[in-house]
C-alpha cells in the first residue's frame, strides 16, 4: 500500500469513527429517515401516508431532502467540492431508494460517500462509506457522466448501519380492509378512533395521527377530555403514551410493545382477579389484556397521571 492509499484509508476510518461517535446506536439517523419520509408525504395535510402516493418529482426530491436533513441533524459543514465536511474530510453524500442504485458523478470520483438507502414499508434503513475508486465503480456511463458501483464497489461498502429499523409506519402494516374502516370514517376524530382499533398493539407515530386526524391539534384528538382515551375508555382501550415513563411502564405490564417519545400503543384490558399470573393492579382493580374479539366487560382504568417531565422534550407530548 503506498502513501496515498494509506493517507486515503486513514479519511476513511476516521470519517467512520466521527459518525459512529456523533450516532452510536443510529437513532439519529432512523429519525431523520423517518422525519423525511413523513415531510414528503405532508400527511397533515394530504392524507398521504405511503411511497406510490407521491408524485414522480417528490421521489425524486426525497434524497435531495435527506441530504439536508441529515447536514441539519449532525450540523456537518459544507464541504469544499462535496456536500459535506467530516472530521476534516470533503464527503459527499447519495441517497437510493434502489439498495446499490447510487449514482456516482465525475467529481465524487477518488472521494469518499456516504450512501444511504431506506424503505418505508420494510421500516429500514441503511448508512455506509466507501471511496470510489475505477476498482469498485462501473466503467460505463450514462448520459450524464455518472457512474456506478459495481458489484465488487458494493461488497466493499463499510457499513455504519445495514437493515437498521426506524419507526415504523403503522398504516403500511395494516389490511386494506382496516384501512378502508379508517378512511370511511367522515371526521377526524372518528377516523382516529378507529384507527386505534384497527391498530390494537401496534406503535403509532404521532405523524400519523396527524395523517389521520388532518387537523392542526391532532394531539388532543387522542387525550382523555373529548379525545380518543375518552371515546373508546368504554370499549376497554388503554393508550398510553411513549411520552411518559408512567405510560410505558403500564405498557411493559401489559406485555406490549413499549412505544418511543413521539407514539402512543393501543390495546383493550378486561377485570381479572389477583389471582390471575396475567393481572396487573391499575386504579385498586385487578386488570388483564383482552383475548382477541373478547367483548370489553367494563370500562378501561384511568392511565397514571403525568404531570412529571415527559421523557422528550422536543415537541408537546401526547
Amino acid at each position: 500500500m503506498n502513501a496515498q492509499e494509506l493517507h486515503q484509508d486513514n479519511e476513511l476510518e476516521r470519517v467512520v469513527a466521527e459518525l459512529l461517535q456523533r450516532d452510536p446506536t443510529g437513532e439519529r439517523f432512523a429519525s431523520v429517515f423517518r422525519e423525511t419520509f413523513d415531510q414528503l408525504y405532508d400527511g397533515q395535510r394530504t392524507g398521504r401516508y405511503k411511497w406510490d402516493q407521491l408524485f414522480k418529482t417528490e421521489k425524486t426530491h426525497y434524497g435531495t431532502l435527506v441530504e439536508i436533513n441529515l447536514q441539519r441533524e449532525f450540523v456537518f459543514g459544507d464541504g469544499d467540492d462535496l456536500d459535506y465536511k467530516i472530521a476534516g474530510v470533503d464527503v459527499d453524500c447519495k441517497y437510493s431508494f434502489k439498495d446499490g442504485g447510487w449514482m456516482l458523478p465525475p467529481e465524487s470520483w477518488g472521494r469518499l460517500i456516504l450512501v444511504a438507502t431506506a424503505n418505508d414499508e420494510l421500516s429500514t434503513w441503511s448508512v455506509g462509506v466507501i471511496r470510489v475508486t475505477e476498482a469498485n465503480r462501473r466503467i460505463s456511463v450514462n448520459r450524464d457522466g455518472k457512474s456506478s458501483l459495481s458489484p465488487a464497489g458494493r461488497l466493499a461498502i463499510t457499513w455504519l448501519f445495514r437493515h437498521a429499523e426506524f419507526a415504523p409506519n403503522v398504516l403500511l402494516q395494516l389490511d386494506e380492509e382496516s384501512i378502508e374502516a379508517i378512511f370511511a370514517k367522515k371526521t377526524g376524530q372518528s377516523r382516529l378512533d378507529e384507527l386505534f382499533r384497527q391498530a390494537e398493539g401496534r406503535r403509532i407515530h404521532r405523524n400519523t395521527i396527524a395523517t389521520i386526524a388532518k387537523q392542526q391539534d391532532y394531539m388532543k384528538r387522542v387525550r382523555s377530555n373529548g379525545g380518543s382515551r375518552s371515546n373508546l375508555k368504554s370499549e376497554g382501550f388503554l393508550i398510553p403514551s411513549g411520552d411518559y415513563h408512567a405510560h410505558t411502564e403500564v405498557a411493559a405490564s401489559f406485555g406490549m410493545p413499549i412505544p418511543a417519545p413521539g407514539e402512543v400503543i393501543s390495546f383493550r384490558v378486561v377485570p381479572t382477579t389477583k389471582h390471575d399470573p396475567k393481572a396487573v393492579e391499575m386504579n385498586g382493580g385487578h386488570w388483564r389484556r383482552a383475548d382477541l374479539d373478547e367483548p370489553a366487560t367494563a370500562p378501561a382504568p384511568d392511565l397514571p397521571k403525568t404531570k412529571s417531565k415527559p421523557v422528550s422534550l422536543g415537541e408537546e407530548p401526547i
